[in-house]
């Protein structure tokens, strides 16, 4: 792992030296957020989307997801910025208080699901169609090997992709809980992570990964055997999960440098139309396909309801968005003049997704140069 890891190393001085609107950094560490929370929760059972997820967060969920469903989804990003919050002030400890306190955020504290307490009887592993495929150790030996799980973090001196990746299976194997392992054990990885050094959402996201490539994160496991064992070899795992890291800050390098492109496009299409800058919130949704509501782009503009009600009329009569429905189940969505306007602007050959997308992608990837020491994933 030795050149993976130096690659991470060179994408992180790489991608905090790159210059990119303020404005727009905000909008990328949101939604590498939300699709961070949104993969988590849905491989664990809860069926959400990005879109969903992204409403949730700004306090303007769909209809469409239940309570118990938004709770999850607000508990997981509680507790990855709570994890966030300690690094940062300098204060926090490996140990079983924060990992307790992780799967208590992660649960939203629902105590009928055993958030906030080590689990009291046995648990295991199985498939969907009931098959059990890991025994987990006897609960009574889980407060001691969550202990010496993160003694060991605490004291290693291994790179922080390494760290990440072991805690997060040794998280996964102990099986402390009664649910939330996983959101958990992928928690503390990104905290490996954010504490080692690596604080750009780029290396903190890796749960969307995960997400779509769900059949390779499961199989990943299968070195621990059918049966816990503390000396079982995890470097599989651990392998896998370093190429993982290095493949999603591939991708995301040149994401960033795309969608920073996008963002610019819209702001000057703004600017020549004399519309307010922040309007670039909405309009970058739409280009993806996602609609727009006034609570929802209120909390992205941070702006009042009257303003954020005065803009989306705004954008709608320049024809950069249509409106259906009425009143507060009104939702606003690309308008006849949004992508013709920003396809010419771009110089995309079509005024299509596909051909706007296409076109920002050549130049991302262009402007994205892989740092030396590329790593074979």
């Amino acid at each position: 792992m030795t050149d993976a890891c130096a690659e991470l190393d060179a994408w992180a001085t790489q991608l905090d030296e790159r210059i990119v609107p303020h404005r727009w950094e905000g909008r990328l560490r949101r939604a590498l957020e939300a699709e961070a929370v949104a993969a988590s929760t849905r491989m664990e059972g809860v069926a959400v989307t990005v879109a969903d997820t992204l409403k949730i967060l700004a306090d303007d969920p769909p209809e469409a997801v239940s309570r118990e469903d938004r709770a999850l989804v607000v508990g997981y990003r509680d507790a990855t910025r709570f994890v966030q919050r300690r690094a940062d002030d300098g204060n926090l400890a490996w140990n079983r208080e924060l990992v307790v306190g992780v799967q208590d955020r992660v649960l939203a504290g629902e105590r009928g699901a055993g958030a906030g307490v080590l689990r009291s009887r046995a648990v295991w592993v199985s498939r969907a169609d009931g098959e059990v495929v890991f025994e987990t150790p006897d609960h009574e030996e889980v407060p001691t090997l969550v202990d010496d799980a993160c003694a060991q973090i605490d004291g290693s001196d291994w790179h922080p992709a390494i760290a990440a990746a072991w805690l997060h299976v040794a998280i996964a194997a102990i099986h402390p809980f009664r649910d939330g392992n996983g959101r958990t054990a992928r928690v503390l990885a990104s905290l490996a992570m954010y504490r080692g050094g690596f604080r750009h959402p780029a290396f903190t996201s890796l749960e969307e990964w995960w997400g779509r490539h769900p059949a390779g994160y499961y199989a990943s496991f299968a070195c621990l055997g059918p049966t816990f064992d503390r000396t079982a070899d995890v470097t599989p795992f651990v392998t896998s999960h370093v190429r993982a890291q290095v493949a999603q800050v591939r991708e995301l390098a040149v994401r960033q440098q795309r969608d920073g492109l996008l963002w610019v496009a819209l702001e000057n299409l703004l600017d020549e139309l004399t519309l307010p800058p922040r309007l670039a919130n909405a309009l970058y949704d739409s280009v993806f396909g996602r609609d727009v509501t006034t609570g929802y782009y209120r909390d992205l503009a941070d702006t009042s309801p009257a303003t954020a009600r005065n803009d989306l009329a705004a954008a709608r009569a320049a024809g950069l968005l249509a409106s259906e429905g009425r009143t507060r189940g009104r939702r606003y969505l690309p308008g006849p003049r949004l992508l013709p306007l920003l396809a010419k602007a771009i110089g995309a050959p079509e005024a299509t997704e596909l051909a706007i997308a296409a076109t920002l992608g050549r130049r991302a990837a262009d402007a994205a140069t892989p740092p030396p020491r590329a790593a074979q994933v």
